[in-house]
C-alpha cells in the first residue's frame, strides 16, 4: 500500500497529536506496505542493493522450519539495521515489573483476591515505568505462562524505546488514550479496543489523552491466535477482517536516545544517536496490531441452560496441549440473555484454569457491587467462586423473559498455570479484604421439600 511520504512520517514523541495513523485489515495475513515510493523490493526479499540505501532485514516470530500455516516473520527495509539500534548494555532495574517464576513464600496466592482500581497518581510514569505486575504464572526461560499487569501512564515516552524478548504484550485500556510508535507503524489504542505488541518488536509509547490506566497480559508462551470455532462455524467471535496492522512509518531522527530490553525477566539499558523506528518498508505476517472490542460478536444458548465462558474467547495462545490454552482473552460484553428456565450468570464453579479478570467499565452480571471499573480479581485454579448472594437471588427469581445486558465490559485472562501475587499485589494494591465475605450471606435453602425454601 502506497501513502504519501509526509503522511508516513511519525511525528516525535514531542508531538504526540500529529500524525493520523492508517491501518490494513486482517488477522495473520502477508501484508506489504511501504513510506515512500518503491521502497519494497518487487518479486524477491534481500535484493543486492536496496531502493534508498536501504538495509533488508528479516525479523522471525517463529523457527524458520516452523510450518507454513505457523510460520511468521516479516521483512524489514530500514534505514539502519537493527544491530545499531543497541549498544553496550548495562543493566536496570524496572522495580515493580515482575517475571516468572516469581513464588513469594510469605505471601498466600491460595484464595479468591479482588482489588479496587490503583489509582494512577500524579508522579512521572510511562508506560514502561508506570508497570505493575499482579500476577506471574508459568517460567519464561521454558516460553510457558504469562503475568498479568496494570499500567499507569501519566507522561509519553520521549527518545525512550522498549522491546521484549519474552514476550508478546497485550494491552487493554481501562481510561485514557495511548500511541504506540512501532517499528512497522503507529497504532493508536483506547478504551474498548486492545493492541498487540509482538515480542522483539521495538517501541515508543505516547500519551494521547490522559492520565490513561488498563491491562496488559505479557504472554510468554505461544503467540495469540483466533480460536477454532468448531460447529459455530465461519463467523462470528472476533472476525479477522476487524483486526488492524498499521501501514508503513518512519523515523529518521538524530537525537540521542535511550533503548531498554526485557530479557528473561532483567531489563537492560543502552543509548544510541537516533530514533531505531526507522523501517521505511516491510513485508509479511509479523506485526502488531489493533482490534474494536465493540466488533467481538457473541453467541450463546438461545433456548435453556448456561453455555461455557470458552464462546467469548477473542484470542488464544495455545499450550500444546489440546484444548487447553497457556492463556485465553475471553471478554464479556452487552449482549441479549434469553435462555428459558435457566440460571442465567455464571454459575459456581471450581476450575482447572485459573481467572484473572478486568473490569473496563460498567457492572459485571455476576458481581453487581464491588467490582468497579479498573478493578481485578483473581480465582486461581480449583478455588470455588460464583454469583454473589444478590446476583444469585435476582437471577433465581428473574422474569423468563429476553433481557438485554447493557453498558458493560469485563474482560478475562484465563490460563492453564496457577498464578502467583506479586508483592505489590499482596501489600501495596488496594486489596479487599472483605471480598471473600460476599458469599457469606448465601444460606442454606433445603428443607427436604421439592420446592425448598424461598
Amino acid at each position: 500500500m502506497d501513502v504519501e511520504p509526509d503522511s508516513a512520517t511519525m511525528t516525535s514523541a514531542d508531538s504526540p497529536m500529529g500524525t493520523v495513523p492508517g491501518y490494513m485489515p486482517g488477522f495473520g495475513n502477508d501484508f506489504e506496505t511501504e513510506a515512500l515510493p518503491g521502497a519494497l523490493p518487487q518479486g524477491q526479499n534481500s535484493p543486492q542493493k536496496c531502493m534508498y540505501g536501504l538495509y533488508a532485514e528479516q525479523l522471525s516470530g517463529t523457527p524458520f522450519t516452523a510450518p507454513r500455516g505457523q510460520n511468521e516473520r516479516t521483512w524489514c527495509y530500514r534505514i539502519r539495521p537493527s544491530v545499531r539500534h543497541t549498544s553496550r548494555f548495562s543493566m536496570t532495574e524496572l522495580p515493580h515489573w515482575k517475571t516468572a517464576p516469581h513464588v513469594q513464600d510469605d505471601i498466600v496466592s491460595l484464595g479468591q483476591y479482588r482489588w479496587d482500581p490503583i489509582p494512577v497518581g500524579d508522579g512521572s510514569l510511562t508506560f514502561i515505568s508506570g508497570m505493575r505486575t499482579i500476577t506471574t504464572a508459568g517460567d519464561v526461560n521454558t516460553q510457558a505462562g504469562l503475568a498479568a499487569h496494570i499500567f499507569l501512564v501519566t507522561e509519553s515516552m520521549r527518545d525512550e524505546y522498549f522491546y521484549s524478548a519474552d514476550s508478546e504484550l497485550l494491552v487493554v485500556p481501562q481510561q485514557g488514550e495511548l500511541r504506540f510508535c512501532t517499528e512497522l507503524g503507529i497504532i493508536d489504542v483506547r478504551p474498548g479496543e486492545i493492541a498487540i505488541i509482538p515480542r522483539g518488536m521495538m517501541f515508543r509509547c505516547e500519551l494521547r489523552q490522559g492520565p490513561a490506566r488498563g491491562f496488559v497480559c505479557e504472554n510468554y508462551g505461544s503467540k495469540f491466535d483466533l480460536p477454532n470455532r468448531g460447529p459455530i462455524g465461519a463467523n462470528c467471535l472476533a472476525n479477522p477482517r476487524d483486526f488492524k496492522i498499521p501501514i508503513a512509518a518512519f523515523e529518521d531522527r538524530e537525537v540521542t536516545s535511550a533503548v531498554t530490553v526485557k530479557w528473561c525477566g532483567t531489563f537492560h539499558r543502552c543509548e544510541i544517536g537516533h530514533s531505531p523506528l526507522d523501517i521505511v518498508a516491510w513485508h509479511g505476517n509479523y506485526a502488531p496490531c489493533k482490534y474494536d472490542l465493540d466488533t467481538f460478536s457473541p453467541v450463546g444458548a438461545v433456548l435453556f441452560d448456561h453455555p461455557d465462558p470458552s464462546i467469548f474467547t477473542v484470542l488464544t495462545a495455545p499450550s500444546g496441549f489440546e484444548g487447553t490454552a497457556n492463556v485465553d482473552f475471553i471478554l464479556f460484553k452487552e449482549r441479549w440473555s434469553v435462555a428459558e428456565h435457566t440460571f442465567r450468570p455464571p454459575w459456581y464453579h471450581k476450575n482447572i484454569m485459573s481467572e484473572f479478570m478486568g473490569n473496563i467499565y460498567g457492572v459485571y452480571d455476576a458481581k453487581p457491587e464491588g467490582f468497579v471499573p479498573g478493578g481485578i480479581s483473581l480465582h486461581n485454579m480449583m478455588l470455588p467462586h460464583g454469583p454473589d448472594r444478590d446476583a444469585y437471588e435476582t437471577a433465581r427469581n428473574e422474569p423468563m423473559e429476553p433481557a438485554r445486558i447493557r453498558e458493560t465490559m469485563s474482560f478475562m485472562f484465563e490460563s492453564r498455570f496457577p498464578q502467583h501475587l506479586t508483592r505489590y499485589a499482596a501489600e501495596r494494591a488496594p486489596m479487599q479484604e472483605d471480598y471473600i465475605d460476599v458469599w457469606t450471606p448465601l444460606e442454606k435453602k433445603f428443607d427436604g421439600t421439592p420446592e425448598g425454601k424461598t
